[in-house]
């Protein structure tokens, strides 16, 4: 599928509360729908993807929610059977994968930067260098 398009439609963000007890983060991505859209420059047909994000901080100490959606085409046989299959809320084709790690990608500097505004810790793993030469006064390059 070729992503034409995102759009975030709702931000919310909001601390409750400061704790000094361990903190448990939660992720959860889903798919609320999928529709048949009209788009006029686009020759094949285009689905839109509404999407909802939320990092919860337990035990009810934060909560960041994203909204929106994504829109790509797609051959009208895999469209159709999208649609189909979506009559029963269910989306198991091969293309999901690849959809909710755009979602994915896509709230991630979103959701990290309302994290450092809210005082909050991040909430993947930042990467960190580290030394790993032991001894840099051998060190030749």
């Amino acid at each position: 599928m070729k992503i034409i398009g995102f759009a975030i439609n709702k931000v919310s963000a909001e601390r409750k509360k400061v704790s000094n007890s361990k903190i448990e983060i939660k992720n959860n991505l889903s798919i609320d729908n999928i529709s048949e859209e009209k788009v006029d420059i686009v020759n094949k047909s285009t689905l839109k993807f509404d999407f909802s994000y939320a990092i919860s901080y337990e035990p009810g100490l934060a909560e960041i929610k994203i909204a929106g959606s994504v829109l790509g085409t797609e051959e009208p046989e895999t469209v159709k059977a999208i649609l189909k299959e979506w009559k029963d809320k269910k989306f198991t084709s091969d293309l999901k994968i690849g959809i909710l790690n755009y979602i994915m990608g896509e709230c991630l500097l979103k959701a990290l930067n309302l994290e450092k505004e809210l005082g909050l810790p991040p909430h993947i793993p930042l990467p960190k260098i580290k030394n790993e030469t032991k001894n840099p006064a051998n060190y030749t390059g």
